[in-house]
């Protein structure tokens, strides 16, 4: 590396190139020390930045996840009523279907008699 400084005449001015010289060279090293921070500040940033994109997709998946187990929940009380209301009406239907035949046996009994009845009565 070419010398353009004139060579020193004294002994202090010797030292004080090699101090600004000195001075230079850490200045150099804060300056990477500084970019190497800087760096590393910027990957954290990026790092938290995708932490907190995460954790807003778990919470949207959370959020959907509980509205899905609300609509769940809403169609098997629907079906829970729809499953009641079929009992309701097969009850309704059977104790409709006994009181028809109730009413056939009592026929039945009234044709017998009446056939009984007729049977007896002398000519």
């Amino acid at each position: 590396m070419p010398n353009n400084h004139a060579p020193p005449e004294h002994p202090s001015q010797e030292a004080a190139l090699v101090s600004a010289e000195s001075g230079r060279n850490e200045a150099e090293r804060f300056r990477q020390l500084a970019e190497e921070a800087r760096e590393v500040r910027d990957q954290h940033r990026e790092a938290l930045e995708t932490v907190r994109q995460e954790r807003e997709r778990l919470r949207e998946t959370g959020e959907a996840a509980r509205i899905a187990g609300e609509e769940a929940r809403a169609a098997g009380e629907q079906a829970r009523q729809a499953t009641l209301d079929a009992v309701h009406a097969t009850a309704e239907s059977l104790a409709s279907t006994l009181e028809g035949m109730k009413v056939v046996e009592d026929m039945r009994r009234t044709l017998r008699d009446i056939q009984d009845v007729t049977r007896r009565k002398p000519n």
